[in-house]
């Protein structure tokens, strides 16, 4: 029976590595191709390993936490016609299948990291190799016991499931899950009685998941990064909605897409930036760096609320429809948790749809490291004058607030200004006999 090496792919400019989250099958579990095996996370989206072809899973070389190296073997795959058993691999026959270099990559990053720590404790225990009842300590043991605080005496209260009652990897995380969990509960508890309230009696203790919180610490470093100033304007979209209106039906019938206002906001934001180019530019120190294409990321909700911005790349070489077909694959695979890491990096404007939610307007947040971002609110019917040769009269128009939030390190106002002006402008001139 052939075996096959399962490796942590690529996964986009700039990651080296992976966690992984979830097995999603069971050593000796049949797996079809293309069938997902495992779910891994890195700090910029989450990803699934699938099964290059049917087989059955012999081994897994890392666990659900582990940190993984781009590049890495995760499984092994028995596949062919052989009806013989699958044979587990011997830990020492580990280096026949995962490199040297892996390895050594892994345990390396480890010591860096623990060298990072600030001091503590529990120093020491890093040049003990036995506990003072003789329990053995295995270097990575040591680093996990190290890294956490965990003193030798704690080691000596670990039951070891290991030969002769050492203390294994399992055994040492158990230890630190265990403990956390009593730590939480304990101030859980202590939050209940210093409120005097319990859950029945009106709220609720919710932790945060992966991606709020790296949407949180994304929220925090963008407004202790950036300056920000906001700029609002209202635009008359009629042309665009009645355009959209009659063409909706007729575009998706010869294309087989739906045209929504997204891409034609894109669209309008892509010859804005052309027109000032200034707003298409990134800061790292004291040095403004132009680009010379222009990256559209667009804020998409997901089905749990959390948020995540996939990127149009090279938007200014895309037609209209082009743009439809971009937005509506990347909305789609962004609801469905497909998106690829690179798929969600390298923006250089973004755009967020407030009126989705029947919102008027807001303030929206800049994404790092960019240096601004378009907020367009909920289109309205409202009374609005109407300038003609003939004079001014009140007439019903479709309205929209349009914000944008700017970094006044390196965006005045009078370019924000400027710009919010020109995509308003490029908006409120759209043909409304178009073709499609």
């Amino acid at each position: 029976m052939a075996k096959i090496e399962i490796e942590l792919p690529p996964m986009g400019e700039g990651i080296t590595e992976a966690t992984i989250t979830k097995f999603l099958k069971n050593v000796g579990d049949f797996i079809e191709e293309d069938e997902a095996l495992v779910e891994i996370a890195t700090d910029k989206v989450d990803s699934e390993i699938t099964a290059p072809e049917s087989g059955t899973i012999e081994k897994f070389l890392f666990e659900e936490g582990d940190e993984v190296p781009i590049g890495a073997i995760v499984a092994i795959l028995n596949v062919g016609s052989s009806e013989e058993p699958a044979n587990q691999i011997e830990e020492g026959a580990i280096k026949n299948i995962v490199s040297t270099d892996k390895i050594d990559f892994i345990e390396e990053k480890k010591v860096q990291t623990v060298q990072q720590e600030e001091q503590k404790p529990a120093k020491s225990i890093l040049f003990i190799n036995k506990t003072s009842t003789g329990k053995f300590i295995s270097p990575l043991v040591r680093n996990v016991a190290y890294k956490e605080g965990i003193s030798v005496e704690e080691l000596d209260n670990i039951a070891g499931t290991g030969i002769e009652g050492r203390i294994t990897k399992e055994d040492i995380l158990n230890y630190l899950k265990n403990k956390a969990d009593n730590t939480v509960n304990l101030r859980k508890k202590q939050t209940v009685a210093s409120t005097n309230m319990t859950q029945s009696d009106g709220f609720e203790i919710i932790e945060m998941d992966r991606m709020r919180k790296l949407i949180a610490g994304h929220m925090i470093k963008s407004k202790q990064t950036s300056a920000h100033v906001t700029s609002f304007i209202e635009v008359d979209v009629t042309n665009i909605v009645q355009w959209r209106n009659k063409v909706k039906d007729a575009f998706l019938k010869k294309y087989g897409e739906k045209i929504t206002f997204t891409p034609i906001f894109i669209e309008a934001a892509v010859q804005a930036l052309k027109d000032f180019p200034m707003v298409n530019v990134s800061v790292e120190g004291d040095t403004i760096i132009k680009k010379n294409f222009i990256n559209i990321g667009m804020a998409t909700a997901l089905p749990s609320m959390n948020l995540i911005v996939p990127v149009i790349k090279s938007a200014e070489n895309m037609n209209l429809l082009g743009l439809t077909k971009a937005v509506n694959d990347l909305a789609n695979r962004a609801r469905n948790n497909k998106l690829k890491p690179d798929e969600i990096q390298g923006g250089t404007f973004t755009i967020t749809n407030l009126g989705s939610f029947g919102n008027i307007t807001g303030t929206p947040i800049i994404n790092q490291p960019e240096v601004a971002i378009l907020a367009v609110g909920a289109i309205k019917k409202k009374p609005a004058v109407i300038e003609s040769p003939q004079g001014d009269m009140i007439g019903i128009r479709q309205l929209m607030i349009v914000s944008m939030s700017y970094d006044h390190r390196v965006v005045d106002g009078a370019l924000g200004g400027m710009f919010i002006k020109r995509f308003a402008d490029i908006l409120e001139g759209f043909n409304p006999d178009r073709e499609i």
